[in-house]
Parts: structure tokens; sequence; C-alpha cells
């Protein structure tokens, strides 16, 4: 999960700035964020329904964030 464009990242500028005075040549830093979430589904289109709705419900703000999901085996 990571921001839309054109909202404020200040985790990221801290980060950023703090890389710089560390002597490091940072343009910038973005902060995401990645959740891993096992859970038990009969197939994978109902399991992509229950991560989408807890996105929607707790995980992500859809007014400010982006997400994908992404299944690994």
């Amino acid at each position: 999960m990571s921001l839309k464009p054109g909202h404020a990242d200040p985790e990221g500028e801290v980060t950023a700035r703090s890389l710089r005075e560390l002597g490091y040549r940072v343009r910038s830093v973005k902060v995401s964020k990645i959740y891993r979430i096992e859970l038990e589904a009969k197939s994978q289109e109902e399991a992509r329904a229950h991560v989408e709705e807890m996105c929607w419900r707790l995980l992500a703000n859809p007014v400010k964030d982006d997400y994908i999901i992404v299944f690994e085996r």
C-alpha cells in the first residue's frame, strides 16, 4: 500500500533528509506498507473478495492510499 500522488509522505521526507545528512545523494524516499495475510477460502476469487473487503474496511484509506493484491505461491 502506498500513498496516492499528491499526498504528503512525512515519514519518507524525514527519512530522505536523514539519509542526506549521512552523506547519501538521495532524491526522494517513499514509504509503503506490506500486509501478508494468510486466510482460508474456497477459491482465489473468494480470497480476493475477502482481502478487498479488508482493505476497504480497515487496512487502506481509499481517499489517500493505493493498494494492490498479490497472491504468492
